[in-house]
């Protein structure tokens, strides 16, 4: 049997799915064929139904809940792991002239890397009235707040890691917010397998993602060349940084603390969509 799988050319993606996708543990049977996008893309491609597995941000999963159903292992969920708020000014000046103040930010313009993103969400539960939005790739954020293209922005990944160097500023952190209001883990991204998959087989692809992650802890801290050839000009230590801060126990199961985590963003996404989340429960959302 063969299946698609999406995920990010980022570390902690090949991190997860280098053993699986490479065949260094036994797949049981099962042709993983690795599809490898920026999270907006495959964000998009979710809403299509287009692969068999995928990661994807998780207001893209609640949109795609007719097609989909999150698997258990290789989710990025965690603290102190959200999107920051950012400008090119020092932080007082920000501060001053963006400040983390609703009305200040309501007339800033914000690049974005998505509409579909969990940044764009939780950016949302922090400022719902800022709505001079720009979307665009993650990695162009940071060049479009140095050029002045856009007032603030919001990034994630690597970015956390390299904004300082380009002389940027941190403005707020936005997964310290959601932390302090909601008391639940952040959760930023999930694998989510198609509804069309068997569920037999659908809990064996949740085994070997596990058992994937399994192995790369094993060998922790060597970074394999498959992370290696996806990170570009990443340093082996951003490299590390990157999976230290997005790859954790979440990762490996969701747990009853992961799931609560999810539906209570899923009540906020539904709240801002506004939709009925009553009628969708743990059921829908998760394989089990």
């Amino acid at each position: 049997m063969k299946l698609t799988i999406g995920f990010s050319p980022c570390p902690n993606d090949t991190f997860i799915f280098d053993a699986l996708v490479n065949k260094k543990i036994d797949t049981e049977g099962i042709t993983i064929e690795p599809v490898l996008e920026d999270v907006e893309t495959l964000n998009q491609w979710a809403l299509q139904g287009k692969l068999d597995i995928t990661k994807l941000s998780f207001p893209a999963f609640f949109q795609s809940l007719e097609n989909y159903m999150l698997l258990n292992a290789g989710s990025a969920l965690g603290k102190g792991v959200g999107p920051l708020l950012i400008s090119n000014l020092p932080t007082g000046q920000a501060g001053k002239e963006h400040g983390t103040r609703n009305d200040e930010v309501e007339r800033s313009v914000i690049a974005l890397p998505g509409a579909h993103t969990t940044a764009n969400l939780l950016f949302s539960f922090a400022f719902p009235e800022a709505l001079n939005k720009k979307f665009m790739i993650f990695s162009a954020i940071e060049d479009a707040v140095i050029k002045k293209e856009a007032d603030l922005g919001v990034i994630i990944h690597e970015n956390r890691f390299t904004y300082q160097q380009k002389g940027l500023h941190k403005v707020m952190d936005l997964g310290e917010y959601w932390e302090q209001k909601m008391k639940v883990p952040i959760p930023l991204g999930g694998i989510a397998i198609s509804q069309s998959v068997k569920r037999s087989v659908a809990l064996t692809v949740d085994k070997l993602i596990r058992k994937s992650l399994e192995y790369a802890f094993a060998r922790y801290p060597l970074i394999t060349d498959y992370v290696k050839q996806h990170s570009q000009t990443m340093s082996e230590e951003v490299m590390r940084q990157h999976i230290d801060l997005y790859v954790n126990n979440f990762s490996l199961d969701l747990g009853p603390d992961g799931k609560n985590a999810i539906e209570a963003l899923y009540k906020v996404f539904a709240a801002q969509q506004s939709l009925d989340e009553t009628g969708v429960s743990s059921a829908d959302l998760f394989l089990s």
